[in-house]
């Protein structure tokens, strides 16, 4: 897969990502480009496309065994040696490559999780992963920058989450443990048939505070110092958050509401960060 495929993965996604990133150096640029890239096609192994879950197994354990040897160039997929080499341009560790991996795994064992532990593991595994990924590419001069990247992940998924309980049950996936199902007396199967009503929305408001908690989380181990290079991060950050107000100023009606933040309004966010931090320090 070409860089310019790479690129091409990320702004077909129409993801904050790309918006995110799209002011970044240009050699930092392409990195996250393949590392998104990476990511994304990760994730599409278990998302995308009609096989069974056994044939999607396979094909995420050849990819994995793949990227096992991407790191000699012996990969027969382009994109796999490309994310090698910036690894290794970057010195970005490995881990947080395999443990996306084994979190796509989680995903195609659908297994709900029990209680928010649980759920946290995931979280971890699908998002902060990649948050651990990019600030080896961004730069950074305090190891705070590496919670700040867990932290973040957390908060961002959770917010996915909330907005995509609805999709999410149509397609049987079911990722709010079900510990909070109980304490909120709402079940699976209501969630399932869409029941909208007071006790999903007190379920609802006890996930965004638990999302709240961990974007304070992030803002508060982020040492000042590092502030400027992470602003593809915060950008990101702030375009999650005006998310999830949305998300709560709609009273979480996600069954009859579609919440989003506008293409417009994450260029506008991410030029704002920009502009704040290349500007202003």
């Amino acid at each position: 897969m070409s860089e310019q495929s790479a690129k091409e993965i990320a702004k077909k996604s129409k993801s904050s990502f790309y918006y995110a990133f799209s002011l970044m150096p240009k050699a930092k640029r392409n990195a996250m480009n393949i590392v998104y890239a990476f990511c994304r096609q990760t994730d599409d192994i278990v998302d995308e496309g009609s096989e069974t879950v056994e044939s999607k197994s396979h094909s995420l354990s050849v990819w994995r065994a793949e990227f096992e040897q991407a790191f000699t160039g012996q990969s027969s997929y382009s994109l796999l040696n490309k994310t090698a080499s910036t690894i290794k341009q970057f010195n970005i560790p490995i881990d947080p490559f395999f443990e996306l991996i084994k979190g796509m795994e989680m995903d195609l064992d659908n297994k709900p999780f029990e209680t928010f532990e649980d759920l946290k593991l995931y979280c971890y595994r699908v998002a902060s992963t990649v948050g651990l990924m990019c600030v080896e590419i961004f730069g950074y001069k305090h190891a705070s920058a590496k919670q700040f990247a867990e932290d973040l992940g957390i908060a961002l998924q959770l917010t996915n989450i909330i907005r995509d309980v609805s999709k999410d049950a149509k397609n049987g996936r079911i990722y709010i443990p079900l510990e909070d199902l109980r304490r909120y007396n709402y079940t699976r199967e209501e969630l399932n048939a869409g029941i909208y009503n007071e006790n999903f929305i007190a379920l609802m408001e006890f996930q965004a505070r638990r999302a709240q908690v961990y974007f304070q989380r992030a803002t508060d181990s982020l040492n000042r110092e590092d502030k400027p290079s992470m602003f593809a991060a915060r950008a990101m950050q702030h375009i999650y958050y005006r998310l999830l107000k949305r998300i709560i100023n709609a009273k979480y009606d996600i069954f009859n509401k579609q919440v989003n933040v506008s293409k417009f309004e994450k260029v506008g966010i991410a030029v704002g960060v920009w502009a704040k931090y290349n500007l202003v320090y």
